[in-house]
């Protein structure tokens, strides 16, 4: 099963995620098959520290992949802060 989910980056207590697509047998941090975004919790606040492509999102998504949790929360966060923005 195809499934995105974020995968850990960054230095010890500076954590970076990046949202990737990957087989559900691989390893969290391992083999992925596309990059789609960013998460990074601790960017100060000028930074941006959420990205998706949203249209990449919506492909995988047609073709069978499933969303972590965590990955299901940060999207829809994302989602509202873009259409906030839009107006």
């Amino acid at each position: 099963m195809v499934v995105i989910r974020l995968s850990r980056g960054g230095a010890k207590k500076r954590p970076f995620y990046n949202l990737v697509v990957a087989d559900s047998r691989s390893r969290r941090d391992g083999r992925f098959v596309e990059r789609i975004g960013f998460y990074n919790p601790v960017a100060a606040s000028h930074e941006e520290n959420l990205r998706v492509a949203l249209d990449r999102l919506t492909y995988w998504r047609q073709n069978g992949a499933q969303l972590s949790p965590t990955v299901t929360r940060l999207v829809k966060q994302y989602t509202l802060k873009s259409a906030a923005a839009a107006l």
